[in-house]
């Protein structure tokens, strides 16, 4: 009997525009943005703000998650340009490049209409939380390393590539647990959390946590809990999703944006001994059995149970790098073309240090894939998916005996 793969929490309706750094730039300056004004932390509650805030983002090359006052926002920014209609969230894309793969997987969802219907590979099923029909789209924006946007006062340079996130979803934010979710969840062979990051209301979380709580003590004994961080809208909401489902998480997985806000301070991911500093203190504060973090140079493993899935970390990283290099539509002859490309040097060299420093990690250096045009959103989803892929090919084989 095949692995059963059970995803969540929350899927996405995505609205993904095709970068064009003329019409950003004809934005800057219609609103008179000034790079003294790029910030991060004010609120998303009109055009001007969205472009200021994506633009802050885009100046320091960095990824993330900001909540916007209302979709309208989004919808009439995303008109502007090209846009393509894709499925998003964590569970989603990781179940899509299972998919890809042959394998098979059920999502737990919190919203339906036609886009989820029609876009939802056949192979993947689900439950959903949601009594009618929703749509809430995330804005996504992906800008290429080097591409240059004109403001008011001078110009804004990208030093890498990355992806910004905007989003105003109510079935996200509220999350509701599906009744069906306990039922599934019985016979599992591993459970993927996330999307408690876009939940802003304490008493609610506290609340979905209980029942999603009800629902994990269906699982089997064995089965493994892959929990992956996110950018939380509210930060301190992180540490109360964290504590409650520590004692059941497994795996622990984030991004280098996420570690370096856990440790406070900038990490050069470049540098074994300021990533082995960096990982010694996320996982005193996450002490799970395996703490993976995934980045654009290594991903890296710590903790008792890292070792064990090191083959699960190279298929994370070659799946996400195919991702990387071919967008949604790949299958496992891509996955061969990705293993053979080089992978990064200070990512090797950083692996090899992280790994004299403590006995319990496990590491693999990044794929170098080169492409004019690479596809930015839903790597750590895609990551995740190669990850689980792992998981699935062991219990096969060990049934198969």
């Amino acid at each position: 009997m095949s692995a059963r793969l059970v995803l969540g929490l929350g899927g996405t309706v995505d609205y993904e525009i095709r970068w064009d750094a003329a019409v950003i730039s004809a934005l800057a300056h219609r609103h008179g943005v000034r790079r003294a004004e790029l910030t991060t932390t004010a609120p998303i509650d009109d055009e001007r703000a969205l472009v200021v805030a994506i633009l802050a983002l885009f100046e320091r090359g960095v990824g993330g998650e900001r909540f916007a006052a209302s979709s309208d926002i989004l919808e009439r920014f995303a008109a502007r340009f090209e846009t393509s209609v894709t499925l998003g969230g964590t569970g989603v894309r990781a179940g899509i490049a299972l998919a890809n793969l042959g394998i098979p997987s059920t999502q737990h969802l919190v919203s339906i209409d036609d886009n989820v219907r029609r876009l939802m590979p056949p192979i993947i099923d689900w439950v959903c939380s949601a009594t009618t029909d929703t749509l809430d789209p995330h804005l996504i924006v992906q800008y290429p390393e080097g591409a240059t946007v004109a403001l008011a006062d001078g110009e804004v340079v990208a030093p890498s590539a990355n992806r910004v996130i905007v989003a105003n979803g109510r079935p996200n934010r509220e999350m509701a647990i599906s009744a069906q979710l306990g039922d599934r969840l019985r016979t599992a062979d591993a459970f993927l959390v996330s999307g408690f990051n876009t939940m802003q209301d304490a008493a609610l979380l506290a609340s979905r946590l209980d029942d999603l709580w009800a629902a994990m003590r269906q699982l089997p004994w064995g089965a493994l809990v892959y929990y992956e961080d996110a950018g939380f809208y509210r930060r301190d909401f992180a540490a109360i999703a964290r504590d409650r489902l520590l004692p059941r998480i497994d795996v622990y997985g984030m991004n280098e944006d996420e570690l370096q806000e856990y440790v406070g301070r900038a990490v050069d991911l470049r540098d074994g001994a300021d990533v082995a500093a960096a990982l010694d203190e996320a996982h005193r504060l996450i002490p799970v059995p395996a703490l993976v973090v995934h980045t654009r140079f290594w991903s890296i493993a710590v903790g008792p149970d890292a070792p064990r899935h090191r083959a699960a970390l190279e298929a994370a990283v070659r799946v996400s790098a195919t991702r990387y290099r071919l967008g949604d539509v790949f299958d496992a002859a891509d996955l061969e073309v990705t293993s053979r490309l080089p992978r990064h040097p200070d990512g090797v060299g950083v692996v090899a240090a992280v790994g004299a420093h403590r006995p319990d990690a496990a590491g693999v250096a990044a794929v170098v894939a080169d492409t004019p045009t690479p596809t930015t959103i839903g790597l750590g989803d895609s990551f995740v998916g190669g990850f689980l892929s792992v998981t699935r090919a062991a219990v096969d084989a060990a049934t198969a005996h």
